[in-house]
């Protein structure tokens, strides 16, 4: 297996005996299900249920490894720091090369979006639930665990099935959009930009105009659908 060099993330390692019970009752995945020839998309939520970082999961010999976005990795580490307690657990941040076992890591934006696969870090932290990012449909939420921070709001939101905003990929006719810009349907903010790379991006907008063309500072913007259904 190649190395996987994570120029844009870095790694936070969690050890100790208790590593697993005390990512149970934070992160939404199963962390259970880990192994080292798979690995797991997951998201940490505030109390909430506003998404504060997504993640990939792999697992070493030792540690259980968070693989976060570079920019939110030391907030997320303080974070997870305050959470500890009386937890057999500790924490190492890294951004060194991590061998994994697993057949395919990609951590490439234009990919992670033309898959409909969102990144949060900290320039659109806390911003939206785990439904709106369509996490649910990206198997990185567990129903059937025991409980975590955030996961009354995300099992209420799963109960009634309601979620009237989701997020949507769309291509923009020109340059100039960026995370946080907010997309209209000609008459009222509708939207907001999650990630985007060049003129492909990813939007949170209601599903009742999910097949509409929207505007985005004067920048026509298009839907092209995910590859799953939502």
């Amino acid at each position: 297996m190649p190395e996987v060099r994570l120029r844009l993330y870095k790694l936070i390692e969690v050890s100790g005996t208790d590593k697993i019970e005390f990512l149970q009752g934070q992160l939404t995945q199963d962390v259970s299900c880990l192994s080292e020839s798979t690995k797991l998309f997951a998201a940490w939520c505030n109390p909430k249920g506003r998404v504060i970082v997504t993640m990939s999961l792999l697992l070493s010999e030792e540690a259980i490894v968070l693989v976060v976005p570079a920019g939110i990795a030391e907030s997320i580490l303080d974070k997870l720091a305050m959470y500890r307690l009386r937890s057999d657990v500790s924490f190492a941040l890294s951004d060194a090369i991590h061998d994994s076992s697993s057949s395919s890591i990609q951590f490439d934006q234009k990919h992670l979006i033309l898959h409909g696969i969102p990144i949060i870090d900290e320039t659109n932290s806390e911003s939206y639930t785990p439904h709106m990012l369509n996490l649910d449909k990206l198997s990185a939420i567990s129903f059937d665990k025991g409980c975590y921070t955030g996961q009354e709001v995300v099992a209420r939101t799963e109960h009634l099935g309601n979620s009237k905003r989701r997020m949507m990929r769309y291509q923009a006719d020109s340059d100039g959009l960026r995370v946080g810009s907010k997309l209209s349907d000609g008459s009222r903010n509708v939207g907001t930009i999650v990630n985007i790379s060049g003129r492909d991006l990813l939007a949170v907008t209601p599903v009742a105009i999910h097949k509409e063309p929207l505007i985005a500072e004067s920048i026509t913007v298009t839907p092209l659908g995910v590859p799953y259904e939502i």
